[in-house]
């Protein structure tokens, strides 16, 4: 289930940034102030537009503490500080701005990756028919950003053996 929601939200932050759009930004009702490593401060502060293009709007609002108002609409069931925490990560691992072009589809799969749906949540009939359907559009959907299957075929036969019938 995770494997399979993030591959589908890689792929529709990634036609954003590939479409020359910023993606869709959802704001915060309730921005989501933390507090924050020095690392993490330069690297909101170095790379402030970079983070915008990406769909997170992050800013410091005292000394050792930032502020999420906003994250991509494909990420709005994302806990907002630990996605900001994972891509100020990520972008102080980077460096300069030439090699965070480089990087871009790298920092799109961890957004994807914190943003997608936990292992442990259930979801509705709904939303997995949803997950479903994105699945049957979604380019890739195979396989998750990190290489792991999204789905397993099992045959009748291995069915029924689940189930001990015909024993």
């Amino acid at each position: 289930m995770h494997a399979a929601h993030e591959r589908i939200v890689y792929e529709r932050l990634k036609a954003a940034e590939q479409g020359g759009s910023a993606p869709s930004v959802q704001p915060l009702l309730i921005p989501a102030a933390f507090a924050a490593s020095d690392a993490e401060i330069g690297a909101a502060e170095d790379y402030a537009d970079a983070l915008l293009a990406l769909g997170v709007d992050l800013g410091r609002v005292g000394p050792g503490s930032l502020v999420v108002r906003a994250t991509p609409t494909a990420l709005a069931h994302a806990d907002p500080v630990r996605l900001a925490r994972g891509v100020l990560s990520d972008l102080a691992e980077q460096g300069n701005s030439a090699r965070l072009q480089d990087r871009r589809n790298a920092l799109l799969a961890s957004m994807a990756c914190h943003g997608a749906v936990r292992a442990n949540r259930q979801l509705t009939l709904g939303e997995m028919n949803a997950l479903l359907r994105d699945m049957e559009q979604t380019e890739r959907s195979g396989q998750c950003n990190h290489g792991r299957p999204t789905w397993r075929q099992v045959s009748l036969a291995d069915l029924d053996a689940l189930f001990l019938r015909g024993r």
